[in-house]
């Protein structure tokens, strides 16, 4: 609990120090801007980074389609030329369908094939909130809270032993809440900041229940429509448990058309939102376990 405390005190007094430092003294800014500036938008262009949401919501009436997938091991004992380096293999593909509510409160709803370590064939929901909105020479960040989940409905196993066997329905449930900030510096600079916590209702004897993550995320323009996009989790948790898991790394370019945003990634995760990514990355980068994947995600608008 200490290490968690030092840490995350030490990345958030970091992140409101950098800000102070960019932003003058309230009473040096003239009333009448602060009426009329407007808040600022895209701190990042979707409402993902790379495998966990970021601080945007949809407008209100904006329904999105996505679509995410997930190749095999590039290389490693896993990748390599036999696999045609990942793409003989489907680690985790997912559907959903989003929608604003209003400017700031968002829901979705999606399924994913699952990874098959531990769960298959998933049905997760979410509900975004954004409470908090960047503004010039007002508010110094943009904040929204995330309240999502998820439900397995594969085949229960009979091994009694194994966390497939889920000895009761709620025991098929995962939650994740997380608290996301993020600040635009520029027009091509954008960091976030996601504090985050994963319950689980049933899990093996070397793992926890509840597990608390640390993300990060950094957005660097490129262009008006492409970026390249950094993001990491560091999960926290007793040494002598959870020893084969890993944290969540990916790096990855997104581009902007009309409607369209497209995410070209690569990461060592496997599957997809807050309750699988973080608490089941098992392959590490320097074992050329990571693979490349993609999001194709299309907004309609209410006419």
């Amino acid at each position: 609990m200490k290490k968690i405390l030092l840490v995350s005190g030490f990345v958030l007094s970091s992140f409101v120090a950098v800000i102070a430092q960019e932003n003058p003294d309230s009473s040096e800014v003239n009333d009448a801007v602060l009426l009329i500036a407007p808040p600022l938008t895209e701190t990042f262009h979707s409402t993902r980074i790379i495998n966990g949401h970021s601080i945007e919501t949809l407008e209100k009436g904006v329904l999105e389609f996505r679509i995410e997938h997930r190749f095999g091991d590039l290389a490693g004992s896993a990748g390599g030329v036999q696999n045609w380096f990942g793409f003989d293999n489907a680690a985790d593909i997912r559907f959903a369908f989003e929608y604003g509510l209003t400017n700031d409160l968002m829901i979705g709803l999606g399924r994913s094939k699952g990874t098959g370590a531990p769960y298959s064939s998933l049905v997760d929901g979410f509900v975004k909130y954004k409470l908090l909105k960047q503004g010039r020479n007002q508010m110094p960040l943009s904040m929204t809270l995330l309240a999502t989940s998820s439900l397995t409905y594969m085949k229960a196993s009979s091994d009694v032993a194994a966390v497939q066997h889920f000895p009761k329905f709620a025991h098929r449930f995962a939650y994740a809440y997380q608290l996301n900030l993020a600040r635009k510096f520029n027009e091509r600079i954008s960091v976030g900041l996601m504090p985050t916590y994963v319950h689980r209702n049933y899990v093996a004897a070397s793992d926890v229940n509840g597990l608390f993550s640390l993300g990060g995320a950094l957005k660097v323009g490129i262009t008006p429509t492409v970026a390249v996009i950094f993001e990491y989790y560091q999960n926290f948790h007793d040494d002598e448990l959870r020893t084969s898991n890993k944290n969540s790394f990916g790096v990855a370019v997104e581009w902007v058309t009309f409607g369209h945003n497209f995410t070209i990634n690569l990461t060592n995760s496997r599957g997809f939102g807050e309750t699988q990514f973080i608490p089941y990355t098992f392959e590490e980068w320097s074992k050329g376990q990571f693979r490349l994947g993609f999001c194709i995600s299309r907004k309609f608008v209410r006419g």
